[in-house]
């Protein structure tokens, strides 16, 4: 208990120093001025929780709040991950070191909150056998793979050469080199690969881990590491951060384009030539973001609950 409280503690002044210095400079955060202030704020008052947290006080309501606020600040982080990787820049340094902060105090919030939940044996040293998911948990990550197949196949049929939705892959492969794409991207584009699609893969690759036992004890393919207890951080970590992106932006993602298709709002084209394509190219992209992310969410928080000692 007293490790999680003095982490609370040192990210909150980690954060309050971050939010001060950008206030201070003039740095605007997320295109707010202001943003700076709240940020300090915010990460003062996890300081103080984080004390309360060593010294065992009932402030569980107030840790969950910290999370739930530095959950929606680390909204984003992925997509600011995947363009460093593949893009070697991203659109704000500050943001993104923001969003980073952000997302390891919603892990460490919501760990001292589990910590101190009636009858929590956190700290007990106990170690769980490896289990599989309830069903309920698999139908979902079953759903969650599903909805990626789609995505999977639009982008593999733009790296291969083929067309959809009106656009070659050769349209689209220019339109990579006009943005400024990096020297990785463009190659694996080359070779036939689409870099989200095998992101995706990686995605599906850690759902699955998270229902089935061997994300919690390195399977024997993993030769060195067989046998051995798999760090909880180590899929908790990716999971939380995709489910808290790619689940309200594809669920959001699926209401704005239910108002475009019914004419209520007018979809942005992009380097699309018709409304039409625009849409169909919406749908197959974010009913795989909000089915995956969706799914991510529940099998995290499943995997959470059957890894807590």
């Amino acid at each position: 208990m007293t490790r999680i409280g003095w982490a609370v503690a040192g990210w909150g002044v980690g954060c309050a120093g971050f939010g001060l210095g950008c206030a201070l400079e003039g740095a605007a955060l997320f295109g707010a001025s202001w943003a700076g202030w709240a940020v300090a704020g915010l990460g003062a008052v996890a300081a103080v929780a984080g004390g309360a947290v060593v010294r065992r006080r009932p402030v569980r309501r107030l840790l969950w709040l910290l999370c739930g606020a530095a959950a929606v600040g680390a909204w984003g982080l992925l997509m600011d991950l995947v363009t460093l990787l593949f893009g070697q820049r991203v659109d704000s340094v500050p943001d993104t070191v923001a969003r980073a902060l952000a997302a390891v105090g919603a892990v460490l919030s919501a760990a001292a909150a589990r910590r101190l939940r009636p009858g929590s044996r956190g700290g007990s040293g106990a170690t769980l056998a490896p289990t599989a998911a309830p069903p309920l948990v698999q139908l979902a990550a079953w759903a969650g793979t599903l909805a990626f197949v789609p995505y999977v196949l639009m982008k593999l049929v733009w790296a291969l050469g083929g067309s959809f939705a009106g656009m070659s892959g050769d349209e689209m492969y220019a339109g990579y080199v006009r943005n400024g794409s990096s020297g990785l991207w463009l190659l694996l584009e080359r070779w036939g690969l689409d870099g989200t699609v095998l992101l995706a893969l990686l995605g599906v690759f850690l759902l699955w881990g998270l229902v089935r036992p061997w994300g919690q004890v390195f399977p024997r393919w993993t030769l060195p590491l067989s046998g051995r207890r798999v760090p909880r951080w180590l899929p908790l970590t990716p999971a939380l951060l995709g489910a808290a992106t790619l689940a309200p932006y594809g669920v959001f993602g699926v209401g704005y384009l239910g108002l475009c298709t019914v004419g209520v709002a007018r979809i942005r084209l992009g380097e699309l030539a018709s409304e039409q394509s625009a849409l169909e190219v919406g749908w197959v992209g974010m009913c795989g973001f909000a089915g995956y992310g969706v799914a991510l969410a529940v099998a995290a928080r499943s995997y959470w609950r059957r890894t807590e000692a």
